[in-house]
């Protein structure tokens, strides 16, 4: 041990906590480096350097701290794990407008997308509670542009509905720089202006929106410490708007979000806090979310929890007023995905391909990118059964409709078709399918 070195009695409890090994320990730091773009190679020594006393790089303690909340299901502090408190960023003096105009920024710069693409997705992120956000008013501060009225509140929500169009049918790729500059140009103005009361509260919550949206958009290119920034803006401005719907709609695009990278307590954690935070609801939007709340604990193993859900989700629909909206909709085809992938995190994969391929047959509008996605998921479970050739047809419908689509997730599911088909080559129909992907996929497309 060097001059000065103490033992980290703090991460050497939480290592014990976690089970792990040294060797465990340092291969899920680099795990984490290679999720943000950084990637590090740290081993079993490097481990026993942080344990008697080496601080890990500032750059690295962010790695270590979220590995181990990750494993231990809970977030873990600097404090906690024997490191220095981060230097405190001095706060926004508009607070949260001008938190967002800043990254809206960065977010219209190619040069730093790089950066931003790099965030982490924090399993141990704060959110706000609805108490804590609710008609804030320093959300706001008002300044010298001119008065707004509604006819800006529809420009805005009617912008909003128009990104979100060529976001479905395109992928977020070019959308979401389009979005970042209407907030930073636009809307930042807008919440700053002088307006009357119900005006002011209807921009926040179409600023809320729009926020939100971004923030599902950077889901979809893989920036997932991005889109956390992003829903963390739109839950204190909705909180600031006193909306419930998008505050609620939010918190559970955070656990989709958590979902779809494996993360199942947090998914869990943020659906029911989805649920708990709007007890009013109708019924379509309880099915919205007893739905998600379904999938996040099928997710997590339990059973009771995910059949109790979708049974609740059923009943919710069963219920719904024929044109009750939650926000982009949420209709019996929207359902059977649910109930989908219930089955399927509960074992019953015949089920969930039977049952995907109903929710497709009811979806009366679908977009490019969900037939990319949902089919790609529907080929996955086919192959998975042993059905190679079913697979390879529902395939090749992927890829007529994958050229057009500009989303690093459905990148990701033609990458992964590719991996799953490569073994099958012997099969005439899957080398058709390989050939094909091999000279379209990725064709002009920048890497995500």
């Amino acid at each position: 041990m060097g001059v000065g070195e103490r033992e980290n009695a703090g991460l050497a409890r939480l290592l014990g906590e976690s089970r792990w090994t040294y060797r465990q320990f340092a291969m899920a730091v680099n795990r984490l480096g290679t999720e943000t773009g950084t990637p590090v190679r740290y081993d079993e020594s490097s481990v026993h350097h942080w344990l008697t006393g080496t601080l890990p790089r500032k750059t690295v303690r962010p790695l270590v701290l979220e590995a181990l909340a990750r494993k231990l299901a809970r977030p873990v502090t600097h404090a906690e794990a024997g490191f220095p408190a981060p230097e405190r960023k001095a706060a926004a003096p508009a607070g949260t407008v001008e938190g967002l105009v800043d990254l809206g920024r960065l977010d219209m710069d190619p040069s730093r997308r790089g950066v931003l693409g790099a965030g982490l997705f924090s399993v141990a992120l704060t959110i706000p509670g609805w108490q804590d956000v609710v008609g804030r008013a320093e959300a706001v501060r008002k300044g010298k542009a001119a008065r707004i009225g509604r006819p800006e509140v529809d420009m805005v929500i009617a912008m909003t509905e128009r990104i979100s169009d060529l976001d479905d049918q395109f992928g977020g790729r070019h959308a979401r720089p389009m979005a970042a500059a209407f907030m930073v140009n636009t809307v930042a103005a807008y919440l700053q202006a002088d307006a009357a009361a119900d005006v002011r509260q209807g921009m926040l919550s179409a600023a809320a929106d729009l926020s939100y949206l971004t923030g599902w958009m950077a889901v979809d290119e893989g920036f997932h410490g991005l889109a956390q920034s992003y829903y963390t803006h739109a839950l204190e401005l909705a909180g600031a708007a006193t909306d419930y719907l998008t505050y609620c709609t939010t918190l559970r695009g955070m656990s989709v979000q958590a979902v779809d990278l494996g993360h199942a307590a947090p998914a869990v954690r943020l659906a029911d806090a989805a649920a708990a935070a709007s007890p009013q609801a109708g019924p379509r939007m309880r099915a919205f979310l007893a739905g998600q709340q379904a999938h996040s604990a099928a997710l997590a193993g339990d059973r009771h929890n995910a059949l109790l859900y979708i049974k609740e989700a059923e009943v919710a629909m069963e219920k719904a007023e024929a044109r009750e909206k939650a926000f982009g909709s949420y209709g019996p085809s929207s359902l059977l995905y649910h109930v989908s992938q219930v089955k399927y995190g509960l074992g019953d994969v015949r089920g969930s391909i039977t049952t995907m391929e109903d929710s497709q047959k009811l979806r009366r509008s679908d977009h490019r990118r969900s037939r990319v996605r949902f089919r790609s998921m529907t080929a996955e479970r086919q192959l998975e059964i042993g059905h190679l050739e079913a697979a390879c047809t529902t395939w090749h419908s992927v890829l007529d409709d994958y050229p057009l689509v500009h989303s690093a997730a459905c990148d990701d599911r033609v990458r992964r078709m590719r991996a799953l088909i490569r073994p099958h080559l012997k099969n005439a129909k899957a080398r058709e399918l390989y050939d094909r992907a091999m000279t379209m996929a990725f064709a002009g497309k920048p890497s995500a």
